[in-house]
Parts: C-alpha cells; structure tokens; sequence
C-alpha cells in the first residue's frame, strides 16, 4: 500500500491524488498516512546521515532529505524547492538560565528561503499542487504564509493568491509577497473569515489551498522534528515547545515524532508543549477544561503571526498533546517582547511569535511542569525582520502596555569625537 489520504475521525480513505481537504463522510481533517511497514526497511538513521550536506537535488533540501517519510511516490522532477531546511540549533547559555533549565536548543525555522518555517510546508504543498495540475494556489494568512506561497509559486511557474487582514500584516513580510509577484488582497476580515473566502473562492474557480488544513503542507513542516532529531543525533530531548496560532507546526510535530518512534529512529517521544498569546489563546482555554470544550475567541496579540482565534487544525493540535502527553501554555505581550528581547541580544534573533517560545518554557518550568534538568528544545519560527516595527517599537518604549525591560536605546550625538567617544563609554552626554 502505498501513501494515503485518511480521516483522523472516521478513517475514512481517499488517493493522493485528490483534491481535497477534509472528508467528504464526517468533514474531518486529513492526514497524509504512509505505509510505514513498507517503510521500515528503506529508512534508517544512517540513510538520512548519508544525505546530510548533499549538494544534489532534492536531497540537499531539509525536507526533501526525508522524502521517503514526506511524498514517497512523488517524482523528483515535480519537487519545488530552494531549497528549504537546514536550520541551525543554537544553545545559548545565557537564554537557558532566563528560561531555568541547563540544556536548552533553539530550532531557528526564521533561517528558512523566506524566512520562515512555512516554506517547509510550502515545499510539500506547492510538489503536490504540481502533481494534481494545479495552475493556481491561495491562502489565507497572517504574514509568513503569503510570503512563502508567493515565493514558491512564482519559483514553480504558477500564479499564487493571497488574502490578508487590511492594515494587519507585518510590513516585510507584505512587501515579500507584493516583490514576489502574488495576486494580494486586502481584505477588511480577519484571518478566520479569510480563511473561509479563500476555502470558498477555491472552490468556485478550482484553485489549490495551501493553509495549514492542507495535509501535504504539515507533511513538509514535520520535517522540523526529523532534523532536529537528526542534529541531536537521534537521542530525543525531553521537550519541544514551540508557538501555536493555526496549529499546523504542533500538528505536524506530534505525526512527525510519533512515524519516528514507530520507525525506531528514535527510542522515546518528546512531550510537545504549546504555547499561545494570552490574547488569542482558544488551545489553552480549552486545555483548561480537560480539551471538553472549545470556544473560538477574538485574536489581539502584538505577536501577528499567531493572531488567530479559531485554528483550523485544533483537533490535530490535541492529538499531538494527548499523544505525548505535553502541555498548553498562555504567556503575554510583555513576556513575549521581554523573551524576543534576549533572543535578540544574543545575536540570534527572531520575530515576536518565535520568542513565545522561550517566554513559554520559562513559564512551565516556574510552574514546575518542565524541570530543571530536562532538555528543552524550542521553535523559532520566524526571522527577526519579519516584523521590525515591532522590534523597533519595544526598544523605543512605544508598544502600548509593554515596558521595555531590555531596551536598547539609540543614541543621539552631535558632529563630534567627544560625543561619540561619551556614549561608547557609557557617559549621559547632553547634545549641544
């Protein structure tokens, strides 16, 4: 049996090459399900070690290094990629004692082609576009989702659309999906209902989705957990924490991890811990209530890229906590710019939905949740440029309700040596 197209509700079974999103019997999200029986004897650790540091296609790419466990039947000549992956993992000591644990890692996904980890995603989702015939693809998004879509789909030839909130979009990561040559649209809607426009117009005029409800988008990003299993040398952390706002990374990592453990790549699952923005947490409340019930909310957080308070993929987020049996966390604007400040200081560096992260683990391991001697890896998402005004704002004291904790300041001086030199030197020099 080949690669398949199933119901995580009813199991009910479509082919791959189908043009569909959810079932069609229950309305269920799809998972892409492998034969991982087949499987078990074509991969192994040191298959993928080989590929490491390829220089041919497609095996030089992150994702596409693992193609067997990621679109095993897709020919090479359809793949689209930059190629993508290839992240680094940084261990800062500095951010591992703000954070209270001794070994901590951070996934740096803002390395990506555009920036961030959708193009992990938009590379399994943009192959497989090419492979149903697809001429046209669209999302809807709250930034990174429409910069690597328009990448990728002028890298592939096809013509890419893209809806976003009017006037709620990070500047740069605009102008990436405007520079990119992508049909742009201001709506003045929110991400939810974008979402719905995008789902109907798409099916009006037989255009291929590519939001995270797309399976072979959160093909692509699981691969953030093989590689970092592959940088740790296959020996499981005990935790990964990273952001959730639509929930396609957590949904991703929980399947990716779960293919690993079943293949015996790795010897235990690490417990996936998820941390969303106080101002649009609808996943924590609901993890609250023992996952009873779930209420959408209204999205306001500084942090955009997770500005959404009805997650397409929420059932497969729950999954993924219930598998590995992880956590939901909630941090707030000041936690998150104060933690996005430090990642920065350090030369690092991210946007304000990546640092949820750190603020995150800082938080569950005051509360005791992750312990101090565990080994904590956690997701940067997204490029520190992805959102400068942001970053800019927070160090000039001008974010509404957040103090800048960290601030670094730029200084003014007059046309003089002595200026200069009394700043460098940490002197108050008053200009003339």
């Amino acid at each position: 049996m080949g690669s398949i197209l199933q119901c995580m509700d009813c199991g009910q079974q479509y082919p791959t090459t189908q043009v569909i999103y959810t079932c069609t019997a229950c309305g269920g999200l799809l998972d892409v399900t492998h034969d991982l029986d087949a499987l078990r004897s074509q991969v192994s650790r040191q298959l993928f070690d080989s590929r490491l540091g390829s220089l041919d296609t497609p095996y030089n790419s992150g994702v596409w290094r693992y193609k067997e466990l990621v679109n095993p039947e897709i020919p090479f000549d359809l793949i689209v990629s930059r190629p993508e992956g290839n992240t680094n993992l940084y261990k800062q000591q500095k951010l591992a004692d703000y954070a209270g644990v001794k070994t901590l890692y951070l996934k740096h996904e803002g390395e990506n082609p555009t920036g961030s980890f959708k193009d992990r995603g938009m590379t399994g989702g943009v192959s497989q576009a090419r492979v149903l015939g697809m001429n046209r693809v669209a999302c809807a998004s709250t930034g990174n989702t429409s910069a690597s879509l328009a990448s990728y789909a002028a890298f592939a030839g096809l013509q890419g659309i893209v809806l976003f909130q009017n006037k709620q979009v990070a500047i740069g990561k605009l102008a990436q999906a405007v520079a990119y040559g992508a049909t742009c649209i201001s709506v003045n809607a929110d991400f939810d209902r974008n979402i719905q426009l995008v789902r109907q117009l798409s099916a009006e005029l037989n255009i291929y989705v590519l939001n995270s409800v797309n399976p072979f988008r959160l093909e692509g990003q699981k691969t953030i957990m093989f590689e970092v299993m592959q940088q740790l040398r296959w020996n499981a952390p005990d935790w990964i924490v990273c952001p959730g706002g639509n929930l396609g990374n957590s949904s991703a990592f929980g399947k990716g991890l779960r293919e690993l453990y079943t293949l015996g790549l790795i010897n235990k699952l690490p417990r996936i811990a998820i941390i969303q923005a106080e101002g649009a947490n609808p996943l924590y409340r609901a993890y609250q209530n023992g996952f009873e019930h779930f209420e959408s909310v209204h999205a306001d957080t500084i942090a955009t890229a997770i500005k959404i308070g009805n997650p397409v993929n929420y059932p497969k987020a729950v999954r993924a906590v219930q598998w590995t049996e992880g956590a939901v966390e909630e941090v707030t604007d000041q936690e998150i710019m104060d933690a996005k400040a430090l990642i920065d200081s350090t030369g690092i560096g991210c946007e304000p939905a990546s640092a949820c992260s750190l603020a995150g683990i800082r938080k569950l391991v005051e509360k005791g949740e992750i312990r101090r001697g565990e080994t904590v890896v956690g997701i940067l998402t997204g490029h520190v440029l992805k959102d400068a005004e942001a970053t800019i704002n927070y160090h000039r004291g001008e974010l509404d309700g957040i103090e800048p904790h960290y601030a670094n300041h730029v200084h003014n001086a007059s046309d003089s040596l002595e200026a200069i030199r009394a700043i460098v030197e940490g002197i108050q020099f008053a200009d003339a």
